[in-house]
């Protein structure tokens, strides 16, 4: 299917699930044991499309949540008014998916643990201090699965600097860790979450300054992962500002344009790293003030990727969701995530083949 504008249209479809792998050659002698490992790549979801990449460049993934952004404002508005940066200087270098959506609780933290773990999982979005600071409390808040960040530490040994989470809102501080047994408080990102980035309690940062600090980590560091939230278009929807919201996100098509810059300048970066750049959830339809619920407004969401593996000035109609960021990235970093519930985006992908 051709498109109408200066992008592409990237086709796929999902199919039925597969689970692809090659288990290890073992083979004994009577004097000796010669141990031949065939080959043992990754356990993959995919589901829809059954290609992957040939070829993979990237070795590095950022995530850039724009907090509650609604998609009537950012790529379903056909003259992009307040997404100017996005849709003249980034979307020409990656892929648009139309039809991203979070498929389950449209609120803050369940949408950013759904990015970070591919699980869909119940959360409490307002919770207070009192419960984070009692230890029994607090494993209730936290997500139900592993996230990226912990599994990628596991699998490559890699310290904590090499992972973070840089939030303007405090609370999702729980991105950090999880209720597993087996995974709770262990191989926890680095984070910086909140004021001052002191985590949970300390409040909302400035937007402003979670860049700043952004930017400060992403020079000093170089994570090979990392989750950023911005939160001003979510916290002027609920103080019924409407044109602070519209200029909200203004401001956040800058911080991404600016994001997007300092990663193909930096030696380290450039031509390495994976960008996506989405919501948490929307608002709804009726009214921009509040989310949560099941209307299209709240659901359909923005996303665009670019990187090295990927396509450009394209655009994917394919359904997909916020489920499916994780798989992908655990793919583009060679990495299992067995838990994942969520497919193998590969009509991101430029050159792919069958696995």
């Amino acid at each position: 299917m051709k498109a109408t504008g200066k992008w592409q249209r990237a086709e796929g479809a999902r199919r039925e699930e597969i689970f692809c792998y090659l288990p290890s050659a073992i083979c004994k002698s009577l004097r000796c044991l010669h141990i031949l490992a065939l080959a043992l790549p990754l356990a993959c979801l995919v589901r829809g499309g059954d290609s992957l990449p040939a070829q993979n460049l990237t070795r590095n993934a950022i995530i850039l949540v724009l907090d509650g952004e609604r998609y009537t404002e950012t790529w379903g508005d056909p003259e992009h008014k307040y997404i100017q940066r996005l849709a003249e200087e980034l979307a020409p270098q990656g892929v648009i998916l139309t039809q991203f959506r979070n498929n389950f609780l449209t609120l803050t933290n369940p949408g950013h643990a759904a990015l970070c773990t591919g699980h869909y999982q119940e959360l409490p979005n307002d919770v207070q201090q009192g419960l984070w600071s009692n230890p029994l409390q607090k494993n209730s808040l936290l997500p139900a699965q592993p996230s990226i960040f912990q599994v990628f530490r596991k699998e490559t040994g890699a310290p904590a600097s090499a992972t973070w989470v840089i939030t303007s809102k405090d609370k999702l501080q729980i991105l950090a860790n999880c209720r597993a047994p087996e995974w709770r408080g262990q191989y926890m990102p680095s984070t910086f979450c909140g004021v001052g980035g002191q985590g949970y309690g300390s409040g909302y940062a400035d937007d402003s300054a979670t860049m700043e600090n952004t930017l400060k980590i992403l020079g000093r560091d170089h994570p090979r992962l990392a989750i950023i939230n911005l939160k001003d278009p979510d916290a002027c929807g609920h103080a019924n500002d409407w044109n602070g919201y519209l200029k909200a996100i203004r401001t956040c098509d800058d911080f991404a344009a600016q994001l997007w810059r300092f990663i193909q300048k930096d030696e380290v970066y450039a031509n390495k790293t994976a960008l996506f750049i989405t919501s948490d959830h929307g608002r709804h339809t009726a009214s921009f003030i509040n989310h949560g619920c099941n209307c299209e407004g709240c659901r359909h969401i923005c996303c665009c990727a670019l990187g090295p593996d990927f396509k450009k000035g394209a655009v994917s109609d394919t359904p997909a969701e916020q489920i499916d960021v994780a798989p992908t990235i655990a793919t583009l970093l060679h990495f299992p995530l067995p838990t994942a519930q969520g497919r193998v985006l590969t009509e991101l992908f430029a050159n792919a083949v069958e696995p």
